[in-house]
């Protein structure tokens, strides 16, 4: 598995990587907690994900017989991908991500994808952006990457709480995301995850706020799922409605990479549109 990170421009180092590699592969990922927290009942739910991975898919084929796809954040299997592989199986996959993880080809930045001008046909970032120091600079290195109207899909937090800390910088709104990517002309963009399971988060959150200590969080968060996993179901509903977009969990984008870069007016004029 190669480690392409740049030492100097980056929050990790290539030293990181060959320290974990022995631990990780001899440990795995797996635990009790883990396990706990499968049996438990969620409280996320991604409406769009499963709908938006099948439209991606049509869209690649569309584009070539076999599309080349770059994944960003592959550690963790993406909520609704399984639908990408299937409605797309000549799809040539490049899964990659910051960490080691079995499915991970190739350990890399976002902010320095270590890959040639043009070379994909897609670019996936689900639950990614809001884990890198610039989003701004990462949108500019999926753009980089992609051959003329290339397609862009990405997933990223609005009303959540920290995850994943420490790296965890950056929400948007949905006017914010929609600038976030202005060098792609839109397909789609709108609510993945919606306000019940923002309210859900925020129940969990203001339970864990009690408390800094290990075995009580666990029993605060298992309570939490256990009364507050119905409110994701209200989202089947909801994340179709114009309001959902002001209280959403979390937003989804579908760009195809345009020659040319909207300006914030044009930007503001879009979504008025």
């Amino acid at each position: 598995m190669p480690v392409l990170v740049d030492d100097g421009a980056s929050l990790f180092s290539r030293g990181d990587f060959r320290d974990a590699r022995k631990a990780f592969f001899k440990t795995g990922r797996s635990s009790i907690s883990e396990t706990i927290e499968k049996i438990l009942p969620a409280v996320s739910a991604n409406i769009k994900g499963k709908e938006n991975y099948g439209r991606l898919a049509r869209l690649l084929a569309a584009r070539a017989e076999e599309p080349s796809v770059l994944v960003l954040g592959a550690g963790e299997f993406g909520e609704g991908m399984e639908n990408l592989r299937a409605n797309a199986p000549r799809l040539r996959l490049v899964e990659s991500d910051v960490f080691l993880a079995p499915n991970v080809a190739v350990v890399c930045d976002a902010h320095a994808i270590p890959f040639e001008d043009g070379v994909f046909d897609g670019v996936i970032a689900q639950a990614v952006l809001e884990h890198v120091a610039d989003p701004a600079g990462c949108a500019d290195e999926m753009w980089r990457v992609l051959k003329p109207e290339g397609l862009v899909y990405a997933e990223t937090a609005f009303m959540q709480q920290v995850h994943g800390a420490p790296y965890d910088f950056t929400r948007f709104t949905y006017f914010g995301y929609r600038r976030l990517f202005k060098k792609f002309a839109a397909v789609d963009w709108g609510v993945a995850c919606g306000p019940g399971m923002a309210l859900a988060w925020s129940y969990e959150h203001f339970l864990l706020s009690f408390t800094a200590s290990r075995l009580p969080r666990k029993i605060l968060k298992a309570w939490a799922r256990l009364t507050a996993f119905y409110l994701k179901y209200f989202d089947y509903y909801l994340v179709r409605k114009p309001g959902a977009r002001d209280a959403a969990s979390a937003y989804y984008f579908i760009g195809r990479k345009s020659d040319r870069c909207l300006s914030d007016k044009e930007v503001l004029i879009e979504l008025a549109e």
